[in-house]
């Protein structure tokens, strides 16, 4: 209660009103750590589903984390939910299913509140994804990344394109609205290699599909052991104007630096991100963002899952916290916003980070003087050429 009545107190932001909520759930998991992944993923080695008690005091954990943070978001509706990892699939649908009961039990969600699970075709058997479905799943996310089998080999993917082909199968027949994801600039790849790609998914009539560039994390095993054949930056660029022609032609438009929607397809859970809006995370290694009146929150869980498990069951599940200074938020806000293809009112950048307009001036300025910023007074769009040199553009509102 003391730490509630502390974020109370008057601060150097003034918000006006508290964005939308989201949540967050990690399930650390999954069958193999891939070579390119920097996310907070340990591999489960013993079959390809979690054994019934391992997932039981996950789950705990998950309910005890969830209960101690409720002080923070007190009578806030959740619009989004994202299960993430790892790969979520590994979890049994009864299991799914005992985890979105537990929060519907604890939180007042949106009628319509989207609920999104990551899914590995690796962990695919018939009827799976119908069972997650049934669970109350209303979206699924399957990360296919390749339909070539060697380039699956070369991303140390566990599943063939056989079984991406049949796990897509289901997912169509089972979910109104689904995503696929998909790597480009892959090693040796070409604009014909990429095409046929694009065809295969396309075949599919995915409602959604997002499109990642293979980049080189620090602290991945690419990092230390770089793959051959990587495309050149010009041969990069051909393949993402191949791909917004090609989505495009099939309904799909591009509405995100690395998404691509049919009309009401659009992720509300990202588009929260990318608009600067609250999410509390909660899981292994989960981030968390949370807006109060006179300041905006961070939070950090623990990030090795034993000892997750550990400190949550005992009411300490964030690692660390910290308020985001005034001077720091123009660059976070802009490093979501601008991602956007449409960008935002400029009356979200007020809202959402308690500042003035002032706080920016200089650097919308010199944005548009650059061309890379539309010239609408009352929004923050990028231009096309923005949006090609986004991190440039991005980089003008770091702090001096």
């Amino acid at each position: 209660m003391a730490e509630i009545i502390k974020l109370m107190r008057p601060g150097q932001l003034s918000l006006t009103a508290l964005p939308p909520l989201s949540l967050y759930v990690h399930l650390p998991w999954c069958l193999r750590k891939c070579p390119y992944c920097d996310f907070n993923s340990h591999e489960w080695r013993e079959g390809r589903e979690l054994p019934a008690e391992q997932a039981r005091q996950y789950l705990a954990a998950l309910r005890a984390d969830l209960e101690a943070a409720l002080p923070l978001i007190w009578g806030r509706t959740v619009v989004s939910i994202f299960i993430g990892g790892g790969t979520p699939s590994l979890f049994a649908p009864e299991q799914i299913a005992e985890l979105i009961s537990d929060l519907r039990a604890r939180l007042r969600l949106e009628a319509d509140c989207e609920i999104t699970l990551e899914a590995n075709p690796g962990t695919f058997e018939r009827e799976r994804f119908k069972g997650f479905r049934e669970a109350g799943v209303t979206r699924l996310s399957v990360g296919v990344q390749s339909f070539d089998d060697a380039q699956l080999k070369r991303l140390g993917r566990v599943h063939s394109s056989e079984q991406a082909r049949a796990a897509l199968s289901e997912a169509a027949s089972c979910f109104e609205t689904f995503n696929i994801d998909l790597m480009y600039a892959l090693p040796g790849q070409g604009l014909q290699d990429l095409a046929l790609e694009l065809d295969t998914a396309l075949a599919y009539a995915p409602p959604h599909l997002s499109v990642y560039h293979l980049t080189i994390e620090p602290n991945t095993m690419f990092a230390s052991r770089p793959p051959e054949h990587l495309p050149d930056p010009d041969l990069a660029s051909e393949m993402l104007d191949l791909i917004t022609a090609r989505t495009g032609a099939a309904g799909l438009e591009r509405y995100e630096v690395s998404a691509y929607g049919r009309p009401g397809h659009r992720c509300a859970h990202n588009l929260n991100y990318w608009q600067f809006g609250d999410y509390l995370g909660i899981g292994a290694g989960a981030h968390s963002k949370l807006s109060f009146a006179h300041r905006i929150l961070r939070q950090v869980r623990w990030r090795e899952p034993a000892a997750y498990m550990t400190k949550a069951l005992e009411g300490q599940a964030v690692s660390n916290e910290h308020e985001v200074g005034a001077a720091e938020l123009p660059f976070e806000f802009m490093l979501n916003a601008l991602r956007l293809k449409d960008g935002v009112p400029l009356l979200t950048y007020l809202e959402r980070t308690g500042l003035g307009a002032s706080s920016i001036h200089a650097a919308v300025e010199r944005a548009r003087a650059k061309g890379l910023l539309q010239p609408d007074p009352a929004s923050l769009a990028p231009t096309p050429l923005g949006f090609d040199f986004l991190s440039d553009l991005q980089s003008l509102f770091l702090a001096e």
